[in-house]
């Protein structure tokens, strides 16, 4: 079966850096990814530099990226001026967040939850007029760390609400890491039936462990995009105590030996989580950079007394 594994490093990943990352980098970054067979990256973010300094070089970033036949780069577009820049950049896709609950979503975006859908309305109208593929994404659609649990409820009647849009794809997005197996089969399943042309896509943080469990519960459930970021960085600047996205490279791994096809090496984006580390100058979180990727079957593994 084939699976796309979306590289969000350059800007989920990215975004909650304090210290400024050289544009350079970031290109790097991506043509690295691109170098190891992935084909989906979100580039950028075309949100107010005020709020997220990180992203403030935007357009250069894309005026930088290689430009490929088969390759797609995505924007975070929240209003009307975000679109406008992302049409000048040649983003090849938008991504539109719609939070699932109020307080979060003032604090995320600077409007209610019911705003946040009419926005999506006119971005995603706009966003077809212009030939660009429009992801739309419910954000904090397991947890909210200002109003706690959501309700399944909830996030359906927000999926019915932006699926009148026809988005390519809808994103479920457990930004906080709160989501767990269960919960994920039940949202990815519905989803699937509520938008039935739509592709169902998800976006896991590995807070509490449960972000590598919580992927492949939704690959059973059907989805067919799951998000990841190099070296397992990344954070929301907006969620208190949110960690890391899962880990590309990690993901990946168990992807190869459980027999999905991505088109991705898996080695390759290894060694960009390794080189992010000097970009960063500090220890990246994903594991597989650290463990190798199967023992060498040379070295020879003497019995350890158990404990």
């Amino acid at each position: 079966m084939d699976i796309t594994v979306l590289e969000v490093a350059p800007r989920d990943g990215l975004q909650n850096e304090s210290a400024m990352v050289a544009t350079r980098d970031k290109i790097e970054l991506i043509e690295r990814s691109i170098a190891a067979g992935l084909r989906r990256v979100e580039a950028v973010s075309f949100v107010n530099p005020r709020a997220v300094p990180q992203m403030a070089d935007a357009e250069a970033v894309m005026a930088g990226v290689p430009r490929l036949a088969g390759v797609s780069y995505a924007g975070l577009v929240f209003n009307d001026r975000g679109l406008d820049r992302a049409l000048a950049a040649g983003v090849d896709e938008i991504n539109v967040v719609v939070v699932a609950t109020d307080t979060f979503s003032r604090r995320n975006q600077g409007c209610g939850t019911a705003e946040g859908v009419r926005r999506w309305r006119g971005l995603a109208r706009r966003a077809a007029e212009s030939g660009l593929a429009r992801t739309v994404t419910i954000a904090a659609a397991f947890g909210c760390p200002f109003e706690g649990e959501v309700a399944e409820s909830t996030v359906l009647e927000l999926i019915r609400q932006v699926a009148d849009d026809g988005p390519e794809e809808i994103a479920l997005a457990d930004t906080i890491g709160v989501g767990t197996p269960d919960r994920v089969r039940a949202l990815v399943s519905a989803t699937a039936t509520l938008a039935p042309e739509a592709v169902v896509r998800c976006h896991f943080h590995n807070t509490r462990n449960t972000g590598y469990a919580n992927a492949f519960a939704a690959l059973e459930a059907g989805a067919r995009v799951l998000d990841a970021s190099t070296g397992g960085i990344g954070g929301c600047p907006f969620a208190p105590a949110a960690t890391g996205n899962i880990a590309t490279e990690d993901l990946l791994y168990s992807l190869d030996r459980m027999g999905y096809a991505t088109g991705v090496r898996m080695e390759a984006v290894s060694a960009t989580g390794q080189w992010l580390e000097t970009v960063l100058g500090k220890p990246v979180p994903a594991l597989l950079g650290r463990a190798g990727a199967f023992p060498d079957p040379a070295v020879r593994l003497e019995p350890q007394d158990s404990v």
